[in-house]
């Protein structure tokens, strides 16, 4: 299966997360990542949604999200053409004898110490699930003693906006 990020344009009101999301439940699918926020525009919210599906079956429920009324628009973000993120905080044990060496591996994944205290420091990242992945794996022989971390966000390339297109098509 592939993996597909859905950036899913809706009218922000009560419900429409749940309406959303329950039509990947009613079709079997796991979202791996689902982040919602509002946008540039007052009174509409942006859905991501990641998902590991086939081309045909993601057809399908594209079409049938498309039917929901509060679904503006729907574009498949591909990675090639779009920027994607993830946001994570790492708490991790860290005394005296070792928080120098989880200061610098979280350095060089150019990540941040957020919060210090006497046996545990929390490192905060921003970047690629891959990117992510990478960093949890050096930070890991330290003892992860706790993760935070949020869904995809992810935007196309360039200067067109999705908001933008939809409301000259509404």
């Amino acid at each position: 299966m592939a993996r597909h990020t859905l950036s899913v344009l809706v009218e922000d009101v009560p419900g429409v997360l749940t309406r959303v999301a329950s039509l990947f439940a009613r079709r079997a699918f796991n979202i791996n990542s689902l982040a919602v926020g509002p946008t540039e525009v007052p009174g509409m919210s942006r859905i991501t949604v990641v998902v590991d599906a086939e081309g045909d079956l993601l057809e399908q429920v594209t079409k049938q999200l498309n039917k929901l009324v509060n679904v503006i628009k729907i574009v498949e973000l591909v990675p090639d053409s779009s920027v994607q993120r993830d946001h994570i905080l790492v708490k991790v044990r860290a005394d005296a004898a070792t928080r120098l060496q989880v200061t610098q591996a979280a350095e060089l994944f150019r990540a941040s110490i957020v919060d210090v205290s006497t046996d545990s420091v929390i490192v905060e990242a921003t970047g690629t699930a891959e990117k992510l992945t990478a960093l949890l794996a050096v930070l890991e022989p330290f003892g992860i003693r706790e993760i935070v971390q949020s869904g995809t966000l992810a935007v196309a390339r360039g200067s067109k906006s999705m908001s933008d297109r939809a409301l000259r098509s509404a």
